[in-house]
């Protein structure tokens, strides 16, 4: 079984915010695959595809205690770590940028470093999707927690479909090929900042 957890805090008031990229990411996957999230025995709710031996899962335990669900997660699929994708945003990556790594620290993310934490371990894969924006400002944990401003929405949008895209390369290619072919600056970025 392959898991791709998408990171986020559950609730209307953060569903539009940059810190649930994650989430947004694996919507989109459940969106193409035609399947519904339900209630995990645990704090997640997932989405199975068994054909593919495919979990799509969000933690509902908020983002700086994923690794609670992570865990649980794991060990409800009995998941190899080296089959465990964590889809998380990256406010030290533009957005339109996109970064595969098959292991690494926490880039001072809290959903990362939780996950690391309850797992003991680091070496599992995770999906970074790029937010940083023009009006990007410290301290981050104000600026994730707030929307994309309306000039950004489009390339946001347009991040989800390709981030969506590169899990669809790593099922049917690998992570090797979609490394190669995803872990680029995007050309929309380049002209959007012109």
């Amino acid at each position: 079984m392959v898991a791709f957890v998408g990171l986020g805090n559950v609730g209307d008031e953060y569903s539009s915010t940059k810190h649930n990229a994650g989430f947004w990411v694996v919507n989109e996957l459940a969106r193409r695959m035609n399947l519904n999230f339900k209630p995990g025995k645990g704090d997640y709710v997932y989405a199975e595809e068994t054909n593919k031996e495919i979990v799509l899962a969000k933690p509902t335990t908020g983002m700086n205690r994923s690794g609670l669900a992570i865990k649980q997660i794991v060990d409800r699929w009995n998941i190899e770590l080296q089959d465990l994708y964590l889809v998380i945003d990256d406010v030290d990556l533009e957005l339109g940028t996109l970064r595969i790594r098959p292991i690494g620290g926490d880039g001072c993310h809290r959903g990362m470093e939780s996950a690391i934490y309850q797992l003991n371990d680091n070496q599992f894969p995770r999906i970074r999707f790029g937010i940083k924006a023009a009006d990007h400002k410290r301290p981050a944990e104000k600026y994730v927690l707030k929307p994309f401003r309306k000039q950004d929405q489009a390339l946001a949008e347009e991040m989800v479909e390709k981030t969506a895209d590169a899990i669809y390369s790593i099922i049917n290619n690998g992570i090797n090929k979609t490394m190669n072919e995803y872990n680029r600056i995007e050309k929309s970025n380049e002209v959007r900042n012109e």
